[in-house]
């Protein structure tokens, strides 16, 4: 403890000078006014369920760290990755100690006596004058609360560098856990491939509102982004191009474990796609023998879909899906395996149906749960399996079978769609989808006959048609991200666009200290 103490001391002498330094050279850039800079309980994404404000402040200074429950390694690496989000903008030199007694001035996160009913995702923060404490019965609750500490810091907090400024948060209790099990985003690296650092940066950025899953796209026409063993000529060959004619690329079978990893620190699992049987040009260019005729198409550059699909009567094409499930499902740890099952106008219907349940079982068999879009519904379902609503009138029959819905219409939650006319990024065969119009909705009320008890919960999609950088992905997901993490998260009762709008807009200054690309959207009086 006093070698702790002594480079502590040292490294804060040191702060203090960089900070007088600061002090000269006037206020940063980052805000508009010196009133955006005060900590708040008020301005929290998604709104959690209880917030109850008590008189008073907690201030966390230079002699701040971060205490733990001893012998709970788990907990110690959230508390590290919250002093590691505080570090850049306090100047801090944050230690993250065991807990015997914990002295003033000190954040503490405890699964201790926490509240079961809370659940696997939910918190409760205590913050008084003398300790901010962080209560949750599991710790997936801890990481989504520490989300919640860095909210109710002054929106400085996000900043890349030390700024000068008191760390001070309102007193209160803030109880809170989330309305829907999965709340989701899908990234598209098929039509434009994304690299590892590209997908690790959206995973943070999703993780600062509380998503849970991340689904990745990783088969379509346009190419094949993920490593199989066993038919090495789909990464190969099948992922050396995409839309437009770029050079491609695809994840070696250690990178996806990477992503998969890095996913799972955050509390996120990865939902992998293997769009099939339509979607499948890039598999169909890479081994001819997939071919109802024998011979293998040239790769597809283009946006058209509709324009392939397996010989779903041969049965080599079951010994790939499974030689494919069988790889990936060792690779990934989560329950699901999303197959795809849209758009295959090439397959007639007994064809489909046939399909659709031969891919189940071999799902089914190497451990997992399938997951499905709309057209998938007309089969018989697994109560296992999951549908992703996006728009088919199909998805009665999935409703008719008791199965669970992912809620994703996409005239509301498809962030490829252009704000407006004037957007050069993103399609509008959906509609448009301003801030306003994604937000102001509630799943349950939009699909005849789904409802809460059919939704197990939302995901918003972005397709890759027309965009090619980190830059291009965090412009067509915010501002509109938070407003579908928050319709995943907090009750529909406390959700109102007008309030959250105000909410929203402090959260530019905060996106502007982690450098997002984000679309001032002339719906928000920005900060």
């Amino acid at each position: 403890m006093f070698s702790i103490q002594k480079n502590k001391i040292l490294f804060n002498f040191s702060f203090l000078i960089l900070i007088l330094m600061i002090s000269s050279c006037g206020t940063t850039s980052l805000i508009n006014n010196s009133n955006d800079v005060q900590g708040s309980l008020d301005n929290i994404i998604p709104k959690p369920v209880s917030v109850i404000k008590s008189e008073g402040k907690f201030i966390f200074d230079y002699d701040s760290d971060i205490y733990v429950d001893k012998g709970n390694p788990e907990i110690a690496l959230i508390a590290q990755y919250l002093a590691e989000k505080l570090k850049p903008s306090t100047g801090y030199n944050i230690f993250v100690i065991p807990a015997e007694k914990i002295p003033d001035g000190n954040i503490y996160l405890t699964t201790k006596n926490a509240d079961q009913s809370l659940g696997e995702e939910g918190y409760e923060i205590i913050i008084t004058e003398n300790l901010l404490t962080l209560k949750a019965y599991k710790p997936a609750g801890l990481f989504r609360g520490v989300q919640t500490i860095r909210q109710i810091f002054s929106p400085l907090i996000d900043s890349r560098s030390p700024q000068n400024i008191v760390w001070e948060i309102p007193t209160g209790v803030i109880r809170d856990y989330p309305r829907f099990e999965w709340r989701g985003v899908m990234l598209d690296v098929a039509r434009h491939f994304f690299t590892v650092e590209d997908v690790k940066r959206y995973i943070d950025l999703v993780a600062y509102y509380k998503i849970n899953r991340f689904h990745i796209h990783l088969a379509d026409d346009q190419g094949w982004r993920i490593l199989i063993n066993s038919w090495p000529n789909l990464a190969v060959y099948g992922g050396s191009t995409e839309v437009g004619g770029g050079e491609g690329g695809y994840y070696t079978q250690s990178e996806y474990a990477e992503i998969v990893k890095y996913a799972s620190e955050r509390y996120i699992t990865i939902v992998p796609e293997i769009d099939m049987p339509g979607h499948t040009n890039a598999a169909l260019a890479s081994y001819r023998e997939l071919n109802k005729d024998g011979i293998a198409p040239p790769l597809y550059t283009g946006i058209q879909v509709g324009l392939s699909a397996l010989d779903v009567r041969k049965e080599l094409t079951y010994k790939f899906i499974d030689d494919v499930i069988r790889e990936l499902a060792a690779l990934t740890p989560g329950e699901y395996i999303h197959v795809g099952g849209d758009e295959a106008p090439k397959v007639d219907s007994a064809d489909y149906h046939y399909f659709v349940g031969r891919v189940q079982e071999i799902v089914n068999s190497h451990g997992k749960k399938m997951v499905g879009w709309d057209e998938i519904s007309i089969a018989d379902l697994a109560p296992t399996t999951l549908v992703q609503h996006w728009r088919n009138k199909l998805i009665k029959h999935a409703l008719e079978q008791n199965v669970k819905v992912i809620m994703s219409p996409c005239s509301r939650m498809y962030m490829d769609m252009k704000y407006d006319s004037t957007i050069h990024l993103g399609l509008s065969w959906a509609g448009y989808i301003e801030v306003q119009h994604g937000y102001d909705w509630d799943p349950t009320a939009f699909t005849e006959g789904i409802t809460e008890e059919n939704i197990i919960g939302i995901e918003a999609p972005l397709w890759a048609e027309t965009i090619t950088t980190i830059d291009d992905i965090e412009f067509l997901a915010f501002p509109r991200l938070p407003g579908y993490a928050e319709m995943g998260w907090t009750p529909a009762s406390l959700r109102n666009w007008e309030e959250y709008k105000e909410r929203l807009a402090y959260h530019s200054i905060r996106w502007r200290g982690m450098d997002i690309n984000f679309y001032p959207s002339k719906q928000i009086n920005w900060r």
